[in-house]
């Protein structure tokens, strides 16, 4: 069978069979001539190419193109035009003709001939001869889009920053060749000291692993060039990176509202002098010391380490403990890379660690397919957060793109967070990875006293019990604000998030999209939280009465009545609704701190108080991981404490997290909700896709796959099958706070999409991924009506 003329011949791949050339793509369709039964050598006289000379040695490219259609996922081979033959290597951007438009694409080959039976075409342009796809990253590509179900195309439009040329002209020529690498750590001056750091009996470096049963092994396998894997059990606490030991007094540098290592061309790797000063002496917790010192030692051993954070605060606090730890920023060192820094920045701290100016790299989600060379060490801090699962398609989580690559590259594993997700216990569970944790009389030491203020605790409080601050609580902060600043967590970002009518207290809701209405502020308009729209004229659909009451209380609205209550304390508000934004870190002064989960600044010598708001909202939602996220969000703002200070959990939160909270386990929290989940069949017990659209093609979809021993679940419809995700620091909308439309709006609606869940055991789950990826092939070859989309591993199933 040969291609259309015009077009790039398939080199064979997944999903589609014949369909998948024969289907119709870019106009053409396939002539359906017969093939001659003989392979392409590529070695076409210039006449047959259209006049264009072939390059005599490899003359043909196999390229991976940037095409949508899933039923057209597999590489295409080319001829290479002579004047290419030198710049068209594997790895570098090109661009060919497919169909009747010019497609982008990355060169995965270069052969001698092509398994294709038909006419090759020349490619059209070499767009610039970096190689920015590297073997390594290219696997891994292969490997995330094999496990979720996905095309090879999408997930490189996630792995590769788009090209900036003024940035790839940079510093030409100062790339370190593989065969040139030195043995010694890389970096000179800043290796060396990360190896005497590494290696000091007692030094930082060991000093931070010290307390975990299994640390200092670890450190010395990881410094080694083995590749031990841990999930692990951060203690609490804050650390001064100027001593890089333990701060417990108050009175460090506050800086509120700054944003260390902010973006900028100086920031992907260049001078890195004005930076660290800026970061020297910054309160940071002290699992990112621990993240250093593990970093420093793969750095002393000769090998690069990747460190994957939820936000933007978590990479400053990580690179100002490198700074610390004797790796700074710059040549040599460590280099940040975040999609929020923009195109250029982004794309420069790529190609640093592309051509191995620096071994080291701390991002955001952007970062886990970073180019990092000789990789001996991947980080993953707060694998909980839903920053870390990728909202584009194929949908992957940080957390399996990193287990892949760790096992891909032999490198070592490090999953780390405030508490537990199931899926980290599962990998306890399973054996791939080992648990690091302290003993029980250590982290007694280092932890607060937790007190739980339920309803039943508070009973002979009388009325005042229901109080939102009970006199418990009033008093703990009276008392800590004595010796120190006392955070407060709330739930809800802005002023009031959710409102309901004063007389009859029915739910207000907007009249397009019916989502929960709110006040932005004590003066404004009744506002929608889902779609923005104002609702200025609003009047309860029940008994038309046009009051409205709090149903929620944000951040906003609990630190204007804190300040009521405490008068001359300073109230600080860090929220992603709050004028000042997320604060970075405050001083040891005695202030309120009103902050939203992950919005917590660092203060200089920790909290001498935690108050944990509304428990029954943060732990009440009705999504999968209520309960560990819920914990680990308490947990996150508790380890901010001193060891002699206290936190209180205010509210009927569920029993499970607050029970753990209060003992401070983690581990048996996740090590139950993973049991229980097994015994309902729930992930990560077991395999998920989750196929949303049209009720039509959902059906034709799942119909497809055919899976012996699958469950399914559904179809059910579903009121918005896009959800937005909840931003850390406040904004968004809860899980639990995104009801569906009145029932009015269910009944002989026919239109609205639908759901259905396939569920198979541990075992199947590659085959499930690779049936639904042909399904959804098939579908795009048809061009079939309607539209689905396929998920696996989904955060919610329905």
């Amino acid at each position: 069978m040969t291609a259309a003329p015009g077009r790039g011949a398939r080199s064979g791949g997944p999903a589609g069979g014949r369909n998948t050339p024969g289907g119709k793509a870019a106009g053409r369709t396939n002539t359906g001539r017969k093939s001659t039964g003989r392979k392409s050598t590529g070695r076409k006289g210039a006449a047959e190419t259209g006049g264009v000379p072939i390059a005599a040695q490899l003359p043909v490219a196999r390229v991976a193109l940037d095409l949508q259609p899933a039923h057209l996922d597999q590489p295409y081979d080319y001829l290479v035009p002579e004047s290419m033959a030198a710049d068209a290597q594997p790895g570098v951007r090109v661009k060919a003709r497919f169909g009747r438009q010019e497609v982008g694409g990355f060169v995965v080959a270069r052969l001698a001939e092509s398994d294709h039976e038909g006419r090759l075409v020349p490619l059209k342009r070499v767009v610039s001869a970096e190689r920015v796809l590297t073997p390594q990253v290219l696997d891994l590509c292969r490997a995330v889009a094999a496990r979720y179900g996905g095309t090879l195309a999408d997930v490189l439009r996630l792995a590769v920053p788009p090209r900036h040329a003024r940035v790839e002209q940079e510093n030409v020529g100062q790339e370190r060749p593989e065969q040139e690498r030195p043995d010694a750590p890389p970096g000179g001056g800043a290796g060396q000291e990360a190896a005497d750091r590494s290696t000091v009996p007692g030094g930082p470096g060991t000093a931070a692993w010290a307390p975990y049963q299994g640390g200092e092994a670890f450190l010395r396998r990881v410094l080694g060039g083995d590749a031990p894997r841990a999930v692990w059990s951060a203690l609490p606490g804050v650390d001064d990176t100027r001593r890089g030991v333990d701060d417990t007094r108050p009175g460090g540098t506050g800086t509120a509202g700054a944003r260390a290592g902010g973006a900028g061309p100086a920031n992907a790797g260049g001078s890195a002098g004005s930076r660290a000063d800026a970061r020297a002496g910054t309160p940071v917790p002290r699992w990112a010391t621990a993240v250093a010192a593990a970093v420093t030692a793969c750095v002393a051993g000769g090998r690069g380490a990747l460190v994957v954070v939820p936000d933007a605060r978590d990479v400053a606090r990580v690179r100002a403990a490198l700074d610390a730890a004797g790796v700074p920023a710059g040549p040599g060192g460590h280099v940040r890379l975040i999609a929020d820094d923009g195109p250029a920045p982004r794309y420069r701290a790529y190609l640093a660690a592309l051509r191995g100016q620096a071994p080291v790299v701390v991002g955001t989600r952007a970062a886990m397919f970073a180019p990092v060379r000789d990789l001996g060490l991947v980080v993953l801090w707060g694998d909980g957060e839903e920053t870390l699962a990728e909202p584009h398609a194929p949908y992957p989580h940080a957390r399996d793109v990193l287990a892949i690559r760790a096992a891909q590259a032999d490198a070592a594993f490090l999953l780390g967070a405030p508490g537990r997700t199931a899926q980290a216990q599962a990998l306890l569970a399973s054996g791939w990875a080992r648990e690091l944790a302290p003993a029980r009389d250590t982290l007694r030491a280092h932890t607060p006293r937790v007190r739980s203020l339920t309803s039943v605790e508070l009973a002979r409080d009388g009325a005042a019990a229901a109080a939102r601050l009970p006199s418990a609580a009033w008093r703990a902060a009276r008392d800590a604000l004595q010796r120190g600043p006392v955070l407060v967590q709330v739930p809800r970002g802005g002023y009031l998030p959710v409102v309901a009518c004063a007389r009859c207290r029915t739910a207000a809701r907007c009249e397009a999209c019916h989502g929960p209405l709110g006040l932005p502020r004590a003066d404004a308009s009744p506002q929608c939280t889902w779609c923005g729209r104002m609702a200025g004229g609003w009047s309860c659909p029940e008994c038309g009465f046009t009051g409205l009451r709090s149903v929620r209380v944000g951040s906003a609205r609990t630190a204007e009545e804190l300040g009521r209550a405490f008068t001359g304390v300073p109230v600080r508000l860090s929220a992603a609704s709050a004028p000042a934004g997320v604060l970075d870190s405050v001083t040891g002064d005695p202030a309120l701190v009103v902050a939203t989960p992950g919005a917590e600044p660092v203060p200089s010598g920790g909290y001498t108080a935690v108050l944990l708001l509304d428990a029954a909202v943060m732990s009440g939602g009705t999504h999968l991981a209520a309960g560990t996220e819920a914990l680990g969000r308490w947990l996150a703002a508790a380890a901010l404490a001193r060891p002699d200070g206290q936190v209180l959990l205010v509210g009927d939160g569920a029993p499970g997290p607050s029970q753990a909270l209060v003992r401070w386990d983690p581990a048996g929290f996740a090590a139950r909700e993973l049991d229980e989940r097994a015994a309902l069949g729930l992930p990560p017990a077991v395999r998920v896709a989750a196929v949303t659209g049209d009720r039509e093609a959902v059906a034709a979809v799942v119909g497809r796959v055919g899976l012996a021993g699958e469950n399914v679940l559904g179809p059910v419809e579903v009121d918005d099958p896009s959800p937005a995700p909840v931003r850390r620091g406040g904004a968004g909308t809860p899980k639990s706070d995104r009801p569906g439309a009145p029932a009015a709006q269910h009944t002989l609606d026919v239109a609205r999409p639908v759901r259905t869940v396939l569920r198979v055991p541990l075992d199947q789950g590659d085959e499930l991924a690779r049936r639904l990826r042909a399904s959804m092939a098939v579908r795009s070859a048809r061009r079939e009506r309607g539209t689905a989309r396929a998920r696996l591993d989904p955060e919610e199933m329905l």
